[in-house]
């Protein structure tokens, strides 16, 4: 087995992903993941905590992609724009070629219930980063959880739209295309 290659991280994630497509996630193991790879299971431990950061990782990252933009506007930036900015940033970090991984993803996370929770947990932990960055710019109550919630809200329908099957817009286009939704809803005829 190799010890260490260029690429490493990325090569455990499509293997794992494939396992647990094909398997199931409780039925694959570390070592399996490991062994299809062909690294030894200390080195998965290297990448991963577990085999749930496989599908998990990069948290941080996703939760900095809203709040950058809504640390770095300009002061006078209104709540929802502050939203939509923080919003239009998530087609870099969702580009095109990762779309087969995240629709692969999906399935695996619906299909357990830990999983599931998991990410209901990520989308409230992001909810919850966003009202407090809102709150530290000054955005009032209930504005600032108001303004998280949609965000996030409109995040989530416009990624359920991106993984469909035959869907093959940009996630920014479906992310534009549903905040305009959001913006008719609000004030009809604008």
């Amino acid at each position: 087995m190799a010890r260490w290659q260029p690429g490493t991280r990325e090569r455990l994630m499509s293997v794992a992903l494939q396992l647990f497509a094909e398997r199931g996630f409780e039925q694959t193991t570390v070592a399996e993941i490991a062994a299809a790879a062909e690294v030894t299971e200390r080195t998965f431990f290297r990448h991963f905590a577990d085999k749930r950061e496989v599908l998990f990782s990069g948290q941080d990252d996703f939760v900095a992609l809203f709040l950058d933009p809504i640390a770095q506007a300009p002061d006078d930036t209104a709540p929802f724009d502050l939203i939509a900015q923080a919003l239009e940033a998530t087609g870099s970090f969702f580009p095109d070629d990762r779309r087969a991984w995240s629709q692969m993803r999906q399935p695996i996370i619906e299909g357990e219930p830990s999983l599931r929770e998991r990410e209901l947990g990520k989308l409230a932990t992001l909810t919850v980063r966003i009202g407090q960055a809102l709150r530290e710019r000054g955005v009032t109550e209930p504005a600032a959880t108001l303004a998280a919630e949609t965000g996030v809200t409109v995040f989530h329908l416009s990624f359920q739209q991106w993984i469909a099957p035959d869907e093959d817009r940009s996630l920014s286009e479906i992310v534009h295309e549903r905040m305009r939704a959001l913006t008719e809803l609000l004030h009809p005829g604008h």
